[in-house]
């Protein structure tokens, strides 16, 4: 351990400065603006994250289900309302376009079928559809699965 200003820091004496949380006001246009380009950021991230999970760049731990993001909204009700604005929209975004994803049972899955429709002139067969809404399910299921056990490990410090 090393010492820093009178104080004992982390084990190799590597340690964060105190973060500086400044608030920027904005006139109505700008605002807009600016909500746009944070949106269009956080989208970014989402998508980025969902790619990196599915290569196994990063770990699914990463996920969350339903207790972590409770615990993390409780958190942020706690930095203020701007704070937990800003996760709820994060929350928002990240569900839209998760949703968006060609599994069969979501809306990304149904403009799957409707691209599929445009480029053949033909609707897929009621077994291909059935198939798809199966595995989509199938794929959800496992999914929430994952979410709800890390949870549950998060929950239990594993972690």
């Amino acid at each position: 351990k090393t010492q820093v200003e009178e104080r004992v820091i982390g084990r190799i004496g590597v340690y964060m400065p105190p973060f500086e949380n400044t608030r920027l006001r904005y006139g109505p246009l700008k605002a807009i603006g600016a909500a746009i380009d944070y949106n269009w950021r956080m989208s970014a991230i989402t998508f980025r994250s969902i790619g990196r999970m599915l290569t196994a760049e990063m770990s699914s731990e990463n996920l969350s289900g339903p207790i972590t993001i409770a615990r993390l909204a409780g958190d942020t009700v706690e930095s203020g309302l701007v704070d937990f604005l800003k996760f709820l929209a994060i929350i928002s975004i990240s569900l839209g376009l998760l949703n968006l994803l060609p599994i069969p049972v979501l809306d990304g899955g149904h403009l799957m079928y409707y691209l599929y429709e445009a480029i053949t002139g033909k609707e897929p067969s009621e077994n291909v559809m059935l198939r798809g809404q199966q595995i989509g399910i199938t794929l959800l299921v496992m999914l929430m699965g994952l979410a709800f056990y890390n949870d549950f490990m998060r929950l239990l410090g594993f972690i």
